[in-house]
């Protein structure tokens, strides 16, 4: 999320959803995987789907729709609803290191 929040997004899809680019050991970026994360800078960001560019080019029309949709929902969560979703097991939170 570091290159995210440096303005570094590989792909903005708005309402909310961003893909950026991961490099596979030893190879770059271009190569490599592909994330999809739900995304409000500076305030949180929501990791929701990933595959390797070599199985699969992109996502379809009807799940960036979803994933959008998603976005507009779970982006306005508060943070209790936020927190008992994660205690609950229906969320993980991931620290980020840096």
């Amino acid at each position: 999320m570091v290159r995210a929040e440096q303005g570094l997004i590989d792909a903005d899809l708005g309402g909310g959803v961003i893909k950026q680019r991961l490099a596979r050991p030893g190879q770059g970026r271009s190569g490599g995987y592909r994330t999809l994360i739900l995304y409000r800078q500076a305030h949180r960001a929501f990791f929701v789907y990933g595959f390797a560019k070599s199985q699969q080019a992109n996502i379809s029309d009807e799940e960036e729709t979803a994933f959008k949709n998603a976005a507009r929902h779970i982006l306005e969560l508060t943070d209790e609803q936020l927190s008992a979703l994660i205690q609950n097991g229906q969320f993980s939170e991931v620290e980020q290191d840096g």
